[in-house]
């Protein structure tokens, strides 16, 4: 029997919370529910979770801070954000965090359910679908691991840069089309997601840093392109 999705699920509002426990858990799911950060954390600390649901707002420990703390334990379980918040700039922190989807209530379960689907495929479908190595000038990207490692260093990606780096190194020296990279990972190509995919595109260019050689650039009304050398077999 396939082992069921298991899910963090941290919402302070006790029936809320309860309907949608019940309501993943009718729908296949693994589901627990705690209605503060703090007991969350805990849980996510002994339990092994495949994705968590966050309302922004809670007592003793909020959404965000439990993200980060995960985030600093995890930096590939996919986070999904349950708020009542609308503003800008607090769904763009929520990507900054590494959100993978930010939902502003009221909401449809259903909803919901969809876009937890699409994030498991993208997140569990990866590694058969993709190639697992690429070499990025002086870099070697590990998509399976996500990490990235040059001769001294080794750093770890969080599932959206991977996934995004990943969809460069496809285009590597060629345009990557600004739509068509946030229908792959974000799946709506909505505001919120394109200013997310810039702070991602930033993270990048961080990352990479070490190799002069290497470049992200803006194409004006297209996408972005990763300028890199090519690998010469010998």
């Amino acid at each position: 029997m396939e082992e069921k999705t298991k899910i963090l699920l941290c919402e302070d509002d006790e029936n809320l919370g309860m309907l949608l426990r019940e309501f993943l858990q009718a729908k296949g799911f693994s589901a627990d529910l705690f209605e503060d950060g703090e007991k969350g954390y805990k849980a996510f600390l002994k339990g092994k979770y495949d994705l968590c649901v966050l309302d922004v707002m809670m007592p003793k420990k909020d959404g965000f801070t439990l993200a980060q703390e995960i985030r600093n334990v995890n930096g590939e379980v996919p986070i999904i954000f349950l708020t009542a918040k609308t503003l800008k700039d607090d769904i763009l922190e929520g990507f900054k965090l590494g959100a993978d989807d930010y939902i502003t209530k009221p909401f449809s379960m259903e909803e919901l359910v969809v876009r937890i689907d699409a994030i498991l495929r993208r997140v569990k479908g990866k590694k058969d679908r993709e190639v697992t190595m690429f070499r990025i000038g002086k870099f070697t990207f590990d998509t399976q691991k996500q990490v990235l490692v040059s001769e001294d260093s080794t750093q770890k990606l969080t599932t959206k840069e991977s996934e995004l780096l990943a969809l460069l190194c496809t285009h590597i020296n060629d345009i990557l089309e600004r739509n068509y990279a946030l229908k792959a990972i974000w799946v709506d190509d909505n505001y919120f997601n394109a200013r997310s995919m810039d702070v991602y595109i930033t993270k990048l260019r961080k990352l990479l840093k070490g190799d002069p050689a290497i470049e992200i650039i803006n194409i004006h009304g297209k996408g972005y392109k990763l300028i890199a050398p090519q690998p010469t077999d010998a």
